[in-house]
């Protein structure tokens, strides 16, 4: 019988082992649950474990990320798409951002394709292509045919529907290559960013990934601006592209508050008698910062005259007709963000010259401080064109509001006497159809 001594010197010596192998890897995937990864902006039934397999749905599109970053390393997986002769599309995207990119269900990063039963010439193909996604950059081994950031693959090596793959993903220092069963394939250099979060996509198909494991290698020091926004990770989706979990939600709002995957459509018409149409939070926010993605549909613009403001919050007169000044705009419709349970410390969603992101109930409000009624009248308009994506960053701490539009901050602390120090969250009802997408909230302490 071994000693206590003998015992514990033995369980030394093993235990490295299960956390890592001797040559180097370790497994991202316990084989049990999804430990170490965060479901980013899916339904909770999207991705699950089965057999020792992670399994996507592939509904709604979004992904499935690590619980930190990495720079460089060796990652390999097996994957199987369940489609055995419809297209099964999925992918694993290196260097990711922790939340998506502005109206889409997807990271900025370097994605490998998963794919099977599509192969378009000069296009894209089955086999392992190579490519960049919403902002991010590289350069393909071999030049694609249309000029794009996309490396295809160097033969056919990929197996079809119903059967496992093999992928060895090398990156360091910016540069990917890909393994496809046993072979180097294709290649991307020059990324960015290159160091940043991993993921596994959903897009529409049933995927399996098993046997995921990585070795990491060391740095090479990325500079800050070749490493993907770590800042982002602690903000949790408040939609899950599927259905209206998390709001108070009527069988009379499901008909016109439509989850459509990454965009949650809303056509403008719920009754505004019988109750409130505008899709309020469960839960209620004290101090937080949100993103929320909003776009006016195009196909509704109509020329109208609209008020031009003053910085102070005043509407301009006109110095013939004494009346207030107005210019004849590209008008799609109104909405807005309510912040802790009131319509008065609204964010504004239009289209007039001012630009969205002002608080419309307080510079209104002829009672309050010309301090205030100014600092919620927008800075800079930063809308991007009608039918475009923009993006919302609003900030709420105590009584104090920034709110940053498109990268640009139009508001930066302004005082909201009185409001509420907690409530729910409103998107807009307002009568004009508005979709929204990638709602993220964090909570501030």
């Amino acid at each position: 019988m071994k000693s206590a001594l003998a015992l514990f010197v033995s369980c030394l010596a093993v235990a490295p082992l299960t956390a890592q192998d001797a040559d180097g890897f370790r497994p991202m995937f316990n084989g049990k649950d999804l430990t170490g990864w965060v479901n980013v902006n899916c339904h909770p039934s999207t991705f699950f474990v089965k057999d020792n397999m992670i399994v996507t749905t592939g509904k709604p599109v979004g992904f499935l990320r690590t619980d930190r970053m990495y720079e460089n390393f060796i990652l390999e997986m097996d994957w199987l798409h369940a489609n055995t002769k419809e297209v099964g599309n999925s992918g694993l995207f290196v260097w990711g951002d922790p939340i998506p990119a502005v109206g889409t269900g997807y990271t900025r990063g370097i994605e490998v394709q998963v794919l099977v039963n599509l192969n378009v010439k000069d296009t894209y193909t089955s086999h392992g292509d190579l490519f960049s996604i919403w902002g991010a950059k590289c350069k393909p081994d071999r030049p694609h045919p249309k000029g794009w950031e996309r490396c295809l693959p160097s033969e056919e090596r990929a197996k079809g529907g119903g059967e496992w793959n093999h992928y060895k993903v090398t990156a360091n220092n910016g540069v990917i290559k890909l393994e496809v069963n046993g072979k180097e394939v294709s290649g991307v250099s020059e990324c960015n960013p290159r160091k940043g979060y991993l993921a596994l996509e959903s897009e529409g198909a049933e995927c399996w990934f098993k046997n995921i494991r990585i070795k990491e290698l060391p740095s090479t020091n990325p500079k800050p601006e070749e490493i993907a926004a770590e800042a982002d990770a602690s903000f949790v989706s408040a939609y899950n592209g599927i259905d209206l979990a998390g709001w108070k939600a009527t069988d009379e709002h499901k008909k016109h508050w439509l989850p459509r995957g990454a965009v949650l459509h809303y056509s403008g018409k719920a009754p505004s008698k019988g109750i409130d149409p505008n899709l309020w939070t469960d839960k209620e926010y004290g101090d937080f910062e949100m993103v929320v993605d909003w776009r006016l549909d195009k196909k509704n613009i109509k020329k109208i005259p609209r008020p031009v403001i003053l910085a102070n919050g005043d509407d301009a007169v006109d110095p013939e007709t004494k009346k207030p000044k107005l210019v004849e705009v590209d008008d799609a419709g109104d909405s807005g963000i309510y912040l802790r349970g009131s319509s008065k410390s609204q964010v504004n969603i239009w289209c007039w010259p001012i630009g969205s992101g002002e608080v419309y109930g307080y510079r209104m409000d002829r009672k309050q401080p010309p301090e205030v009624r100014a600092g919620v009248t927008p800075k800079v308009k930063a809308d991007a064109p009608i039918g475009s994506w923009n993006r919302f960053r609003i900030r709420m701490k105590g009584d104090m509001l920034t709110v940053n539009l498109n990268g640009k901050d139009v508001l930066h602390e302004a005082q909201l006497p009185g409001v509420a120090p907690r409530g729910p969250i409103a998107l807009q009802h307002h009568g004009d159809a508005v979709d929204f997408a990638n709602v993220f909230i964090r909570e501030l302490k």
